[in-house]
Protein backbone atom coordinates (compact mmCIF):
# COMPACT_ATOMS: atom_id res chain seq x y z
CA UNK A 1 0.00 0.00 0.00
CA UNK A 2 1.43 3.08 -0.73
CA UNK A 3 2.20 5.73 1.82
CA UNK A 4 3.20 9.23 1.46
CA UNK A 5 3.85 11.66 3.94
CA UNK A 6 2.53 15.07 2.32
CA UNK A 7 0.27 15.42 4.89
CA UNK A 8 1.12 16.48 8.91
CA UNK A 9 -1.62 15.11 10.85
CA UNK A 10 -2.26 13.22 14.27
CA UNK A 11 0.85 11.30 14.95
CA UNK A 12 1.11 8.73 17.54
CA UNK A 13 3.92 9.89 20.10
CA UNK A 14 6.09 7.14 22.33
CA UNK A 15 4.13 8.37 25.39
CA UNK A 16 0.63 7.44 24.57
CA UNK A 17 -2.35 6.90 21.90
CA UNK A 18 -3.07 8.69 18.93
CA UNK A 19 -2.74 8.33 15.44
CA UNK A 20 -0.18 8.80 12.23
CA UNK A 21 -1.15 10.11 8.53
CA UNK A 22 -3.77 8.64 6.30
CA UNK A 23 -1.74 9.85 4.05
CA UNK A 24 -2.62 7.49 0.89
CA UNK A 25 -6.40 8.31 1.58
CA UNK A 26 -5.84 12.17 1.86
CA UNK A 27 -3.78 11.83 -1.33
CA UNK A 28 -6.18 10.09 -3.59
CA UNK A 29 -8.98 12.45 -2.11
CA UNK A 30 -6.45 15.50 -3.57
CA UNK A 31 -5.99 13.63 -7.03
CA UNK A 32 -8.38 11.26 -7.36
CA UNK A 33 -8.41 8.10 -9.80
CA UNK A 34 -10.61 7.94 -12.49
CA UNK A 35 -14.35 6.72 -11.13
CA UNK A 36 -14.65 2.90 -11.50
CA UNK A 37 -18.62 2.27 -11.30
CA UNK A 38 -17.64 -1.09 -9.69
CA UNK A 39 -15.94 1.16 -6.38
CA UNK A 40 -17.05 -0.37 -3.24
CA UNK A 41 -16.21 3.08 -1.42
CA UNK A 42 -19.27 4.09 0.29
CA UNK A 43 -20.82 0.55 0.54
CA UNK A 44 -20.30 -1.70 4.02
CA UNK A 45 -18.38 -5.01 3.49
CA UNK A 46 -19.98 -8.01 5.73
CA UNK A 47 -17.76 -10.85 6.02
CA UNK A 48 -18.97 -14.06 5.28
CA UNK A 49 -19.96 -16.89 7.82
CA UNK A 50 -17.45 -18.97 6.08
CA UNK A 51 -14.37 -16.40 5.33
CA UNK A 52 -11.01 -18.07 5.51
CA UNK A 53 -9.39 -15.38 7.31
CA UNK A 54 -9.68 -15.29 11.77
CA UNK A 55 -9.23 -11.31 12.08
CA UNK A 56 -11.90 -10.93 10.36
CA UNK A 57 -14.78 -13.17 11.56
CA UNK A 58 -18.10 -11.58 11.87
CA UNK A 59 -16.52 -8.27 10.92
CA UNK A 60 -18.21 -5.05 9.28
CA UNK A 61 -15.77 -2.76 6.95
CA UNK A 62 -16.98 0.68 6.02
CA UNK A 63 -15.16 1.00 2.68
CA UNK A 64 -13.40 4.50 2.50
CA UNK A 65 -11.47 3.77 -1.13
CA UNK A 66 -11.81 1.37 -3.70
CA UNK A 67 -9.60 2.04 -6.53
CA UNK A 68 -7.40 0.36 -8.74
CA UNK A 69 -4.15 0.97 -6.50
CA UNK A 70 -5.81 -0.81 -3.36
CA UNK A 71 -8.50 -0.66 -1.66
CA UNK A 72 -8.72 0.79 2.27
CA UNK A 73 -11.81 -0.16 5.07
CA UNK A 74 -12.45 0.39 8.48
CA UNK A 75 -14.03 -1.94 10.61
CA UNK A 76 -17.03 -0.63 12.43
CA UNK A 77 -17.91 -3.25 15.23
CA UNK A 78 -14.93 -4.16 17.22
CA UNK A 79 -15.01 -1.63 19.76
CA UNK A 80 -12.34 -1.49 22.31
CA UNK A 81 -13.74 1.58 24.78
CA UNK A 82 -14.27 4.82 25.02
CA UNK A 83 -11.29 7.73 25.76
CA UNK A 84 -11.54 11.12 27.28
CA UNK A 85 -11.19 13.76 24.02
CA UNK A 86 -8.52 15.23 26.42
CA UNK A 87 -6.15 12.60 26.33
CA UNK A 88 -5.95 11.97 22.77
CA UNK A 89 -5.03 15.41 21.69
CA UNK A 90 -2.50 14.95 24.65
CA UNK A 91 -1.31 12.17 23.25
CA UNK A 92 -0.34 14.07 19.74
CA UNK A 93 0.90 16.77 21.63
CA UNK A 94 -1.73 19.21 20.98
CA UNK A 95 -3.61 22.01 23.12
CA UNK A 96 -6.38 20.20 25.09
CA UNK A 97 -7.50 23.24 26.95
CA UNK A 98 -11.53 23.29 27.69
CA UNK A 99 -11.94 20.48 25.70
CA UNK A 100 -14.61 18.49 27.10
CA UNK A 101 -16.28 14.64 26.65
CA UNK A 102 -15.15 11.34 25.53
CA UNK A 103 -15.09 9.49 22.11
CA UNK A 104 -16.33 5.58 21.27
CA UNK A 105 -12.88 4.15 20.33
CA UNK A 106 -12.52 1.15 17.55
CA UNK A 107 -10.17 -1.31 16.30
CA UNK A 108 -10.43 -0.50 13.10
CA UNK A 109 -8.58 -3.55 11.55
CA UNK A 110 -5.32 -5.00 11.60
CA UNK A 111 -2.71 -3.13 9.71
CA UNK A 112 -0.88 -0.41 10.93
CA UNK A 113 -2.72 -0.23 14.44
CA UNK A 114 -0.75 2.98 15.40
CA UNK A 115 -2.52 4.71 12.60
CA UNK A 116 -6.15 6.33 14.00
CA UNK A 117 -8.48 8.61 12.24
CA UNK A 118 -12.38 9.66 13.23
CA UNK A 119 -15.26 8.21 11.23
CA UNK A 120 -18.47 11.28 11.46
CA UNK A 121 -21.81 12.64 9.91
CA UNK A 122 -21.03 14.78 6.65
CA UNK A 123 -21.98 18.07 8.50
CA UNK A 124 -18.83 18.53 9.74
CA UNK A 125 -15.55 19.11 7.01
CA UNK A 126 -11.94 20.44 6.73
CA UNK A 127 -9.73 20.87 3.96
CA UNK A 128 -8.30 17.21 4.52
CA UNK A 129 -11.51 16.03 5.27
CA UNK A 130 -12.07 12.62 2.95
CA UNK A 131 -15.87 12.43 1.60
CA UNK A 132 -16.26 8.85 2.32
CA UNK A 133 -20.35 9.46 0.37
CA UNK A 134 -22.61 12.07 1.00
CA UNK A 135 -23.57 11.52 4.33
CA UNK A 136 -20.40 10.18 5.84
CA UNK A 137 -16.66 11.28 5.80
CA UNK A 138 -13.20 11.00 7.58
CA UNK A 139 -10.84 13.36 9.05
CA UNK A 140 -7.12 12.90 10.23
CA UNK A 141 -6.60 16.37 11.29
CA UNK A 142 -6.20 17.11 15.46
CA UNK A 143 -8.32 19.88 14.55
CA UNK A 144 -11.58 17.53 14.90
CA UNK A 145 -10.58 16.37 18.11
CA UNK A 146 -10.39 20.15 19.06
CA UNK A 147 -13.77 20.76 17.57
CA UNK A 148 -15.46 17.68 19.29
CA UNK A 149 -13.99 18.74 22.31
CA UNK A 150 -15.32 22.07 21.99
CA UNK A 151 -18.81 20.82 21.02
CA UNK A 152 -18.31 22.66 17.15
CA UNK A 153 -17.30 19.26 15.65
CA UNK A 154 -19.95 16.92 13.60
CA UNK A 155 -22.90 15.85 15.47
CA UNK A 156 -21.97 11.79 14.52
CA UNK A 157 -18.42 10.20 15.21
CA UNK A 158 -16.70 7.19 16.19
CA UNK A 159 -12.42 7.18 16.84
CA UNK A 160 -10.41 4.25 14.55
CA UNK A 161 -7.58 2.68 15.08
CA UNK A 162 -5.62 0.61 12.06
CA UNK A 163 -7.94 -0.49 9.05
CA UNK A 164 -8.27 -3.13 6.54
CA UNK A 165 -6.38 -2.70 3.42
CA UNK A 166 -5.81 -4.89 0.13
CA UNK A 167 -3.63 -4.19 -2.99
CA UNK A 168 -4.70 -4.14 -6.37
CA UNK A 169 -6.84 -6.89 -7.54
CA UNK A 170 -6.64 -8.61 -3.75
CA UNK A 171 -10.23 -7.38 -2.94
CA UNK A 172 -12.00 -8.05 -5.93
CA UNK A 173 -10.25 -11.70 -5.78
CA UNK A 174 -11.93 -12.21 -2.14
CA UNK A 175 -15.20 -11.16 -3.40
CA UNK A 176 -14.92 -13.47 -6.19
CA UNK A 177 -14.45 -16.24 -3.52
CA UNK A 178 -17.66 -15.05 -1.93
CA UNK A 179 -15.42 -13.92 1.20
CA UNK A 180 -17.78 -10.74 1.73
CA UNK A 181 -21.38 -9.56 1.11
CA UNK A 182 -22.09 -6.36 0.88
CA UNK A 183 -24.93 -3.42 1.80
CA UNK A 184 -24.96 0.52 1.84
CA UNK A 185 -23.42 2.50 4.25
CA UNK A 186 -26.24 3.66 6.15
CA UNK A 187 -25.32 6.59 8.99
CA UNK A 188 -27.72 4.22 11.27
CA UNK A 189 -25.30 0.56 10.46
CA UNK A 190 -21.96 2.99 11.37
CA UNK A 191 -23.19 5.31 14.40
CA UNK A 192 -26.36 4.34 15.45
CA UNK A 193 -26.41 -0.01 15.74
CA UNK A 194 -25.68 -1.98 18.68
CA UNK A 195 -22.08 -2.88 18.20
CA UNK A 196 -22.82 -6.81 19.29
CA UNK A 197 -25.65 -7.11 16.70
CA UNK A 198 -24.10 -5.21 13.95
CA UNK A 199 -22.93 -8.30 12.07
CA UNK A 200 -26.65 -9.50 12.32
CA UNK A 201 -27.95 -6.16 11.27
CA UNK A 202 -25.62 -5.73 8.36
CA UNK A 203 -26.36 -8.94 7.28
CA UNK A 204 -30.22 -8.67 7.29
CA UNK A 205 -29.67 -5.51 4.98
CA UNK A 206 -27.08 -7.15 2.60
CA UNK A 207 -28.08 -6.33 -1.56
CA UNK A 208 -25.29 -7.93 -2.73
CA UNK A 209 -24.22 -11.56 -2.64
CA UNK A 210 -20.97 -12.72 -4.85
Amino acid sequence: MICSRRHALLRLLPSGLACLPLAMLLAAAAEPEATDQGSLAGQVLIASPTIGDPRFYHTVILMVRDEKSGSLGIVINRPVGERSIESLLKATGATAVGVEGNLKVFAGGPVEPQLGFVVHSADYRLPETVAIDSRVSMTANPQILQDIGHRHGPKQSLFAFGYAGWGPGQLKSEMARHDWFTTPAEPKLIFDDDRAGLWNEAMARRTREL
